[in-house]
């Protein structure tokens, strides 16, 4: 159990910034970039290959001294330190919290309960590469002699959604002599759809599980299974058509996997923060051993960038502030993530877990009820796609929308003027967001004073504008740890447990009790409240239908 803490809201730079906030409310972007014209050219940070403009929110140099003191006051240094050094930092699990480690170079040292890791960490690495240059070359081959042509990555969570993301976002780089499907939903059409097409004596199944007893993932499974050997027809047949990441050798060898082609990783490794670990082998597959190596390169300059930079141009820091600023002081709710790049078109749904489940928490560390809300609700689409979508409530709506405008400065598919146009839209929207469009202005137009309040867009809207030259593996890397950190950074300075997610389990655990009473060949007896009791038994009647 962690020792009693300050409460966050005691903490004096908890009060600055409360009293700072209400400063601040009437303050808005047209009147802080008048008072300052070089704000543009300052407030921004750099790391790697990320440049960050933050110039387009509601802060001062004085809210950024304020972050700062919250930041030393909070102890973020220390606690970022216990957790690149491996202490047990999940406290409720008590578990060290070592994503980190995965993409740390070889010769580094990272000691859990007297143990380095990282000799283990590549052993796996170079298992995952020797692996994946069999399949890629067609050195192996399928029960029959054929060469193994699809790969279907089935997990579900972070087992589904890091890799199915990192496959989006860099499928430029992949091989495209072979085909990749992910299935993670245990409705049956998710796995119906994602084989449609393939032939079991040319698809390779990667189960992801690390228990290889999570219930979506097992069933799934065990459909491809009967799947694989409608055809195949011999049991042996699955040892060629299946691989397991998983640490349970057990259950893996009694599925039929060869325990050989069973690829592990520790309970350090939280299933949000994965997909750099073997729950990525199916990204390794289709990008190569050498362009994956490049995205954990990516990673680590991120985590280096984040362990040493100072709090004023340190990005996971800015970002996490800005996030919290926002939640705690302005009323916001949600975050809106918008990357003008088809390819990232699954990193919205990836941070969805990443940050919900990590930071949707209502204890802090210590066991008091927080009194401040905690966890932005993510979401997003690409652009422009979201232009026509929703950004109508982003501008003139009702609710403030901080949003993360991601885009790159080369396209990976140079057509034309494509990708001016698509870039005049990043630059466009924030500018809009920011600096809206004055009644003045709108009658300057001539237009009809009745129509003129419908024309306005009040601005104000704060926006991040995170730009790279490219989407390269080692972008995507430093992508995916500047929010893992800004993540951790919330949640430290929130006084949670960023690293349990004990809200997945009572819904799960009432599923595996649920699931005789829908298939009982006899009416059961149920003790659930009236409404799910009523509901059970209309299935019920609906499925004898």
């Amino acid at each position: 159990m962690s020792a009693t803490l300050t409460p966050l809201t005691d903490l004096p730079a908890w009060k600055d910034l409360s009293a700072h906030a209400a400063a601040l409310q009437s303050t808005t972007l047209r009147d802080l970039f008048a008072q300052d014209p070089t704000r543009g050219t300052r407030l921004h940070a750099t790391a790697g290959d990320l440049y960050l403009d933050y110039s387009k929110h509601r802060i001062t140099d004085e809210t950024l001294a304020i972050f700062a003191q919250l930041a030393e006051q909070s102890n973020l240094r220390a606690s970022t330190e216990a957790m690149f050094t491996g202490q047990k930092i999940n406290i409720t699990e008590g578990r060290a919290v070592l994503h980190t480690a995965l993409r740390a170079p070889a010769d580094s040292v990272v000691l859990v309960d007297g143990e380095n890791v990282i000799p283990g960490v590549h052993a796996v690495l170079d298992k995952m590469a020797a692996f994946a240059d069999s399949i890629r070359s067609g050195t192996w081959l399928g029960y029959t002699g054929k060469r193994i042509r699809n790969i279907v990555n089935i997990g579900i969570g972070g087992s589904d959604l890091g890799p199915v993301m990192a496959y989006e976002a860099l499928k430029h780089y992949s091989q495209r002599d072979l085909t990749f499907r992910f299935v993670s939903n245990v409705d049956g059409t998710d796995f119906a759809e994602a084989v449609h097409d393939l032939d079991p004596e040319e698809t390779l199944f990667i189960v992801a599980s690390k228990t290889f007893t999570t219930l979506e993932t097992m069933a799934n499974a065990h459909t491809a299974r009967v799947w694989s050997l409608a055809k195949l027809q011999h049991q042996a047949a699955v040892a060629r058509h299946f691989v397991a990441v998983s640490t349970n050798a057990g259950e893996v060898a009694k599925f039929g996997i060869d325990t050989a082609n069973m690829f592990g990783f520790w309970d350090w490794v939280g299933g949000r923060y994965s997909m750099d670990s073997a729950i990525g082998l199916s990204t390794m597959v289709a990008l190569g051993p050498d362009n994956f190596r490049k995205m954990l390169a990516g990673f680590h300059t991120m985590d280096v960038h984040f362990r040493t930079a100072p709090w004023g141009q340190n990005l996971p820091f800015l970002m996490g502030a800005l996030g919290l600023w926002y939640t705690n002081f302005f009323g916001a709710e949600t975050v809106a993530v918008l990357p003008y790049d088809q390819y990232l078109k699954r990193f919205p749904a990836y941070l969805q877990q990443l940050t919900m489940e990590s930071n949707g928490k209502h204890i802090t560390i210590d066991g008091r009820h927080v009194t401040y809300n905690t966890g932005a609700i993510f979401w997003g689409e690409p652009g422009t796609n979201g232009q026509h979508s929703f950004y109508q409530l982003i501008h003139q709506g009702t609710r403030l929308i901080p949003c993360d405008i991601i885009a790159f400065a080369q396209s990976l598919n140079p057509l034309g003027q494509h990708h001016d146009l698509l870039m005049s839209n990043v630059f466009a929207q924030a500018e809009a967001l920011a600096f809206g469009k004055t009644a003045d202005q709108v009658r300057a137009e001539g237009t009809p004073e009745w129509l003129i309040p419908h024309r306005t867009f009040e601005g104000n809207r704060p926006t991040s504008t995170i730009l790279a030259e490219k989407m390269t593996p080692e972008v995507l890397g430093q992508l995916v740890a500047l929010y893992e950190h800004a993540t951790f950074v919330q949640g430290i300075l929130w006084q949670i447990d960023s690293f349990d997610q004990w809200g997945v389990e009572l819904g799960k655990k009432l599923a595996v009790q649920i699931i005789p009473e829908l298939e009982s060949a006899t009416e059961p007896t149920l003790n659930h409240d009236s409404s799910t009791n009523t509901l059970i038994r209309r299935y019920r009647a609906l499925k004898r239908k």
